[in-house]
């Protein structure tokens, strides 16, 4: 399993998301039907702690049930 920021960002645009603007290393991404928020922390290469980004998807309304395949 691939934890990195650039994994989250790539299961986001899949479902929609588009990259709204960054402030700092921090990528915020909006879905316009949902209209939600969700902030991406980019930190390099370092992947997210596994907890972050499950996190993260599940903000997204992305389930461990909706991206079985993709995670």
């Amino acid at each position: 399993m691939n934890y990195s920021a650039k994994n989250l960002i790539r299961i986001l645009e899949e479902n929609g998301y588009a990259f709204r603007r960054s402030n700092g290393s921090h990528h915020i991404y909006y879905h316009p039907d949902k209209k939600k928020v969700i902030v991406v922390p980019v930190h390099g290469n370092k992947d997210l702690p596994k907890g972050t980004f499950h996190a993260i998807l599940r903000q997204a309304g992305l389930g461990k049930t909706e991206n079985e395949g993709v995670v």
